[in-house]
């Protein structure tokens, strides 16, 4: 398995080198491993056969980060919409049609980001990766070595190959290899990765996604509970906690391919596949400011509210003839789907009682569209729309699309109050937005 080494130019003028392996389907995979080097990654027997198995049946495309590999050392900016522009770049070298997605480790934020915003991502898979670069954890092994990045880099990564794979042939040769590393463009990118911020846009992604956590790595940069924290604020997020040692054995690898494998091909000929695919009214409903509010009362207070608020939301849209999506872990709300819009404002009008009967309130969006059924889960534009809604809400406020005020004016009892266009991030064109209440409370 040799690559096809090919340069795209990113919106800053940055040149990328990618590399392509395999044919059929797109799969653009973001690099990962704190280096952004493909050359590095395939030293790993791990990585190399988990590449080469899911390379099988598609054309996978990866990269390597501006300032290491091949790609351009002359660079500043290892700002996060820095890095989704190279990926911006990447995609669009190959066309403009779905592809799946990958990110790892430090390039999770990127994929994460351009997954809620590109509307390209057929599927996407998050493998050992966070949301925020400050969730990337350092063993504490390696944050005694960090001193010697400044005084000795060829030290620190020898010695760093060391503490996190063992003194094995893998472990020097991939030393080597990161001693090449510009020193310089290191300390800045890891710098520049603690202002990554992609948590915003966990509620936007509306494909399916599987969250893989590698719970025997060790390195130690992701936690089981920042892969959990991803899996439960995406829509559908299924979580995988995988064995072994993916990076460093071929046969752990080559198993950790087979997952990512199999959870692409749905829908094209393997053995899952969607349920359905129709018009649905779609219901989001979030609590406001949950971190700050755990803070303040305590972790064990709020979850006690936060599961009172939960039974009484599913409740709530039970009654309204409405279905909580199960399968969709969102955070500290619920998702839910209508056959009627009407349906869908009842129902978001009880919740929001319901919120202020705990003393939390919500953030509550509705949006009508195609969705697709699968299993416990929905997808499709049309959760992605009512999410960025419900982002747009203020506090204890129900926000309705123009689609879903058209479908209910005549049959739902409330007013509705024009708030205009909203350009709604991620989202194509300014969307109108109406708040909704009551019509006994005028």
């Amino acid at each position: 398995m040799e690559p096809e080494i090919r340069y795209v130019r990113s919106a800053d003028g940055t040149s990328i080198a990618t590399w392509t392996w395999g044919s059929g389907p797109f799969l653009l995979a973001v690099p990962g491993f704190g280096f952004g080097t493909v050359q590095i990654a395939i030293e790993f027997p791990g990585f190399r056969a988990e590449l080469e198995v899911v390379a099988r049946s598609r054309t996978v495309v990866s990269y390597d980060f501006r300032g290491f590999g091949l790609s351009d050392h002359d660079c500043e900016d290892f700002s996060l919409p820095a890095l989704v522009a190279d990926l911006d770049a990447v995609a669009q070298s190959i066309g403009a049609g779905p592809v799946d997605l990958i990110g790892r480790g430090a390039g999770g934020p990127a994929a994460i980001v351009w997954a809620a915003e590109s509307g390209r991502v057929r599927r996407l898979v998050l493998n050992h990766t966070i949301a925020r670069g400050r969730d990337l954890q350092l063993n504490p092994k390696r944050r005694l070595l960090s001193p010697l990045i400044e005084v000795d880099f060829e030290l620190y990564t020898q010695t760093m190959a060391l503490v996190d794979f063992g003194w094995t042939d893998v472990a020097r040769r991939a030393a080597e290899l990161i001693a090449t590393i510009n020193p310089r463009m290191f300390g800045r990118s890891w710098a520049a990765r603690r202002e990554w911020d992609a948590s915003g846009s966990l509620p936007a992604i509306g494909c399916p996604t599987l969250v893989i956590h590698h719970r025997d790595a060790r390195d130690g940069f992701v936690t089981l509970d920042s892969a959990r924290a991803l899996a439960a604020t995406i829509a559908g997020a299924r979580l995988v906690v995988h064995p072994g040692q993916p990076l460093t054995s071929a046969d752990d690898g080559a198993a950790l391919g087979r997952v990512i494998a199999e959870f692409l091909d749905v829908e094209r000929g393997g053995s899952a596949r969607a349920e359905s695919v129709g018009t649905a009214t779609v219901l989001f409903a979030d609590i406001v400011d949950s971190t700050a509010l755990t803070e303040s009362m305590g972790d064990a207070a709020f979850r006690a509210k936060a599961r009172e608020l939960d039974d009484a939301m599913r409740a709530a849209i039970r009654a309204c003839s409405g279905t909580p999506v199960d399968g969709k872990l969102v955070g500290d709300g619920v998702l839910a789907v209508f056959s009627s819009a009407s349906q869908a404002i009842d129902a978001a009008l009880r919740c929001s009682a319901a919120g202020d009967g705990v003393g939390l309130k919500l953030h509550l969006g509705i949006h009508a569209g195609d969705v697709i059924r699968e299993a416990n889960n929905v997808y499709g534009g049309a959760v992605n729309i009512a999410a960025r809604i419900a982002a747009a809400s203020a506090p204890g406020e129900i926000l309705v699309s123009d689609t879903v005020r058209n479908l209910a004016r005549t049959s739902a009892s409330a007013i509705f109050e024009d708030r205009g266009e909203h350009a709604l991030k991620g989202i194509g064109e300014p969307i109108r937005i109406f708040s909704v209440r009551e019509a006994r409370r005028q």
